[in-house]
């Protein structure tokens, strides 16, 4: 306990530091699996209209929607990286 309070004036900010990094790679991680669950989503609608379970107006609803999302998601990481 000692030596923890001994410490506390450079291990309290490291820690604060390490745990920035964790939610900054978390939050990097959760916005990549975004945009992969969004292109896995386009190539199952691609497929769903290749087969022949959803007609050609519902595919371009639904595409123009993913693709718009896609489209905003690489204009918010351009804008912040």
């Amino acid at each position: 306990m000692f030596l923890e309070l001994l410490t506390f004036p450079i291990s309290g900010p490291l820690g604060g530091i390490i745990w920035l990094g964790e939610q900054l790679l978390e939050r990097a991680n959760a916005e990549l699996d975004d945009e992969q669950n969004l292109q896995k989503q386009l190539l199952a609608l691609q497929l769903a209209f290749d087969i022949g379970e959803i007609s050609e107006e519902d595919f371009e609803i639904q595409e123009e929607e993913l693709l718009l999302k896609i489209q905003a998601m690489e204009e918010a990481e351009e804008e912040s990286g």
